[in-house]
């Protein structure tokens, strides 16, 4: 299973972004998808979380500012950032929780993709 993220760049502070992440290989459900960040010298952090039965969970520091969605067919996940501020400055990952035909379960993460937001 690969994921391919694309959307990064570098924005100014208020701009926007949309991040995307596409799953392809040996996948039979998806579980979650999420978003995470990694800024340097920090650990990386969770922002965005959809569930399988579509219900969504944002870290207190974009809720209302970033959405995460989601096209099943299309086993991807996405990011819709907007207000964006300078310290969302990070290296963006999405992340997959995969079954395989086999019923077996796993993790996979996204190559990341850098955000940078100038003041």
């Amino acid at each position: 299973v690969e994921l391919v993220e694309s959307g990064g760049g570098l924005v100014q502070a208020g701009g926007s972004l949309r991040l995307s992440c596409a799953a392809s290989g040996d996948i039979f459900a998806i579980n979650t998808m999420g978003w995470f960040r990694q800024a340097p010298g920090e650990r990386r952090e969770s922002v965005a979380l959809i569930l399988r039965d579509g219900n969504t969970h944002y870290e207190d520091f974009v809720k209302g500012r970033f959405t995460i969605s989601r096209d099943k067919a299309k086993n991807t996940v996405y990011l819709q950032m907007n207000g964006l501020k300078p310290e969302d400055t990070a290296v963006y990952y999405c992340n997959m929780e995969v079954y395989d035909r086999h019923s077996s379960v796993k993790a996979y993460w996204g190559q990341g993709t850098q955000v940078t937001v100038s003041s």
